[in-house]
């Protein structure tokens, strides 16, 4: 988990300079670095998944940091990659991190739909405090909504609404998320 996390802090600071070493914003080709904040639910079923995670329904409610970049390939078309590290506030899960590709399509002046694959470890607080971590597939898809497309007068935002599913495994849960992303 230290070599995930010094990975994420190291890749968080080259963001900027990612973002500087763009060229002309008008560009249709360009890099887009964002962090955001999102809180959400986790909900596990109660059938043991391939993952091993035992058959007692998990769930717990959480608050998840995430950081990526953006590269907008050609027309509306966006392809990126982002991690996350989620904290459970209440419920039975202690932490949660992962790492996903993303495929996004423009819609609008500035929003945009995508889908996302990745792997995700999860730590439950109901097993234990020096308990192992789960992992396996993360599978999900979102909507990042700007204010731009919401009535506002401007031609783009760096801030955008996002709500995001996602499922782990054989699609033994569903994450619900909502919450806000900065770009840069």
């Amino acid at each position: 988990m230290k070599t995930l996390l010094f990975t994420a802090v190291a890749a968080a600071t080259l963001l900027p300079a990612a973002a500087m070493a763009q060229e002309d914003s008008s560009s249709t080709r360009r890099i887009e670095p964002y962090v955001g904040v999102m809180a959400g639910v986790h909900n596990y079923d109660s059938e043991t998944s391939k993952e091993g995670i035992p058959p007692v329904g998990y769930k717990g409610r959480m608050v998840e940091g995430v950081a990526g970049v953006n590269y907008n390939v050609a027309g509306p078309l966006v392809l990126g990659v982002e991690g996350t590290v989620s904290k459970g506030v209440s419920g039975d899960i202690d932490w949660e991190y992962g790492a996903a590709g993303r495929v996004g399509v423009k819609a609008g002046k500035d929003s945009m739909f995508f889908g996302k694959v990745g792997y995700q470890w999860t730590n439950f607080d109901a097993l234990g405090k020096d308990s192992r971590d789960y992992h396996g597939m993360t599978y999900g898809a979102g909507l990042e909504l700007s204010p731009a497309d919401l009535g506002s007068s401007a031609e783009r935002s760096n801030v955008r609404l996002r709500v995001q599913a996602d499922t782990t495994g054989n699609f033994h849960s569903i994450r619900p998320m909502a919450g806000v992303v900065v770009k840069y």
